[in-house]
């Protein structure tokens, strides 16, 4: 194993300022481009005659083609580079997002959501799997902090900015949620072109890094890849990958752990419409709120579970809080209070993040095995797009609320809390040995 370098808090410091700022542009921009939809629909929904139901089913198909090719797109990062698949993924993805613009029936609005989760595929996994290519684990959890905060603040941000881009309905003699699909899906054909120019695909490549900051960046990475379970190449240690048992127990901790990222996210400016009946900017700019609680959350679970070196707290106790504040804001009839625990359970529940992706990385380091079993972990967790979405408007349709489809929600988190507790009992060392 590399010795720390006396240089090391120097050498993080540098590539943190040099990538994160720009991979979490690049989430932050995604981010949008995936759940704009939730603020359209306050539009979109009148115009194309689409029943909660019907717009449930629109928003999950998104993660039907997305979970079918994440395992594919991310082994094809592993092999040609994160400069070159990145920029193709987002080159993609900015042309659909911003022919969402133009669809005029529910089927049309069903094939460019399946067509945007085939052009996304990967990317989440694939900066997951970069960033562990960079970043020793011990600074790990922190770095994915940063770059899950560009997901809340994708909220914060997109959510006003969507609400607003709704008030240009009629300009020019076009739908404000029309201006809005377009307008947010051409930043991601600009970036994809800047992707390919600036990002390098690893350190000994990044000609801001002096060569003895690039060969310890290198040598300590290959050293913990060596030494994780996933250790193996190519084919075989993918196979070894997907047969481990705890790869699959992570893969069902994030499927519960998404039920609230995606179900809450998917739904929120519909549940708080219906509750204040404000206008569609105030309602996005509460809707927005959570999210600053999320980016505070999860930047300081991130940063106190690599400073103390602890994970089993960090990644199942906000899980379990964020449960049981969800169910408790469901069942208030105080609707103040209800929306200040809801705010509070949106940021427990993306607090275990970071944590979550240091875990995971740290058992799963090295190569192709290791990108192919980051993907299948974030694929089995976007089941929950599959069917949360179309479930949760069903419910609304037949009972006139989101009350049941919520108390769900809340139960699965705090199931997912416990099992994270239990999965991190152990140090990755130890996991190793097990494997």
């Amino acid at each position: 194993m590399s010795t720390p370098s006396a240089h090391e808090p120097h050498i993080i410091r540098k590539i943190s300022l040099r990538l994160l700022p720009f991979l979490m542009l690049l989430y932050l921009v995604a981010y949008i481009d995936r759940a704009n939809i939730s603020v359209a629909a306050l539009q979109m929904n009148a115009d194309l005659g689409l029943s909660a139901r019907m717009y449930g089913l629109g928003a999950g198909l998104f993660y039907v083609t997305y979970i079918l090719f994440e395992v594919p797109s991310n082994v094809i990062l592993a092999r040609v580079g994160a400069r070159r698949w990145i920029a193709r993924i987002m080159l993609t993805w900015g042309m659909i997002a911003a022919g969402m613009a133009f669809i005029h029936t529910a089927g049309q609005l069903y094939t460019m959501r399946l067509l945007l989760g085939a052009a996304e595929a990967g990317f989440t996994p694939g900066i997951i799997y970069y960033l562990s290519r960079w970043f020793p684990s011990r600074h790990r959890a922190g770095a994915l902090s940063y770059f899950y905060i560009a997901a809340a603040l994708a909220s914060v941000v997109g959510l006003p900015l969507s609400g607003a881009l709704l008030n240009l309905d009629g300009w020019h003699g076009i739908a404000g949620w029309r201006w809005l699909y377009f307008m947010e899906g051409v930043p991601a054909m600009i970036l994809g072109v800047v992707v390919f120019y600036y990002l390098p695909d690893r350190p000994a490549r990044a000609r801001w890094l002096s060569r003895d900051q690039a060969d310890w960046l290198e040598n300590t990475i290959a050293d913990e890849s060596a030494a994780a379970p996933a250790a193996r190449s190519h084919a075989a240690g993918l196979r070894r990958a997907f047969s481990d048992g705890r790869v699959w127990l992570l893969s069902l901790f994030w499927l519960l752990q998404a039920f609230g990222t995606i179900g809450v996210t998917l739904f929120l400016p519909q549940i708080l419409k219906s509750l204040t009946n404000a206008g569609n900017f105030v309602v996005s700019v509460f809707s927005a709120l959570p999210f600053v609680f999320a980016c505070i959350f999860m930047y300081a679970n991130g940063r106190h579970s690599d400073r103390t070196g602890e994970r089993r707290w960090h990644l199942g106790l906000p899980l379990m809080v964020a449960g049981v504040l969800l169910a408790t804001a469901t069942l208030n009839d105080n609707h103040t209070f209800a929306y200040i625990l809801l705010v509070l359970a949106v940021g427990f529940n993306w607090a275990v993040t970071p944590v979550f992706w240091a875990v995971t990385t740290e058992y799963l380091a090295g190569g192709v095995a290791a990108a192919g079993a980051i993907a299948l972990i974030n694929s089995i967790a976007n089941l929950a797009g599959v069917g949360l979405p179309p479930a949760m408007g069903w419910i609304r349709d037949h009972r006139g609320s989101y009350e049941l489809a919520l108390l769900a929600i809340a139960l699965a988190l705090f199931l997912g809390g416990l099992l994270g507790h239990a999965l991190a009992a152990k140090k990755p060392s130890t996991i190793a040995h097990q494997a």
